[in-house]
Formats: C-alpha cells, sequence, structure tokens
C-alpha cells in the first residue's frame, strides 16, 4: 500500500498541529476544520477501513477518542464532539472529532474559510492543555 498522507505526518516529513501522540495513535487538527477545534485521530499503523482493525487496537483507538473528546469539548467550550468514521479521502483510519453546537456544523459541506497559522496554534495549544492522561 501507497504511503497515506496520514503515514507522511506521522513520519514528520509533513508537518501538522499536533494535539496528542504516543507510540500507537496521533491525534491532530484538521487543515480544514469543519469547526474550530476540529481533530483527526489516527492509529500510528497504516489500515485502510476501521473494521480491519484488530480488536485490541480497535478498542484502544476508541479509549483515546473518548479521552480526547473530553479535552477537546472542555478547551473548545463546545455542546459536543461529533463523531464522524468514513474514510474516503485518506487510506488511513481516521476518526474526526468535531466540537459542535448543533448537528448542521456536522456537514462536510460547511467547512469553515481559511485558518491563520496562528489560530490553529493557539487552538492546539487550549486542547492540549486539556489533555490530563
Amino acid at each position: 500500500m501507497k504511503e497515506s498522507v496520514f503515514t507522511k505526518i506521522i513520519n514528520g516529513e509533513i508537518p501538522a498541529y499536533k494535539v496528542y501522540e504516543n507510540d500507537r495513535v496521533l491525534a491532530f487538527l484538521d487543515i480544514h476544520p469543519l469547526t474550530d477545534g476540529h481533530v483527526l485521530l489516527i492509529p500510528k499503523d497504516q489500515i485502510d477501513y476501521l473494521f480491519d482493525l484488530p480488536d485490541e487496537d480497535y478498542e484502544y483507538l476508541w479509549q483515546m477518542a473518548k479521552k480526547i473528546a473530553r479535552a477537546l469539548k472542555k478547551a473548545m467550550k463546545t455542546l459536543r464532539v461529533g463523531v464522524v468514521v468514513e474514510g474516503f479521502a485518506v487510506p488511513h483510519i481516521h476518526i474526526h472529532l468535531v466540537p459542535i453546537n448543533n448537528d448542521q456544523e456536522l456537514k462536510h459541506g460547511a467547512r469553515r474559510a481559511n485558518m491563520s497559522e496562528e489560530e490553529f496554534k493557539e487552538i492546539a495549544k487550549r486542547i492540549k492543555a486539556e489533555i490530563d492522561f
């Protein structure tokens, strides 16, 4: 399988606004966010389809999604964190964690306009400050 853009981010070949990383997963800001604070959570192993993950890795990924979503909700002061897993744009499992206040904010056509590097850095900093695990 060809190396995905996410694998290139993991390998440091492409920069990202990281909010959490360990030896198994990476969470970073989506550069075309649906809302401010839109995070992508990926396993470090490049696997295309969520349900192809071994059970242990699948469970771990969702445990991490829950922890990051809690931090994201606090950091972005939002009512909910929406979750989307569709996997068509990049052949590498990725969970979208999207701060939302209504159901319209999860529509892909509603992507936010361009954000500055400073905005991305500030949002990443706010989310990192709420991660306590």
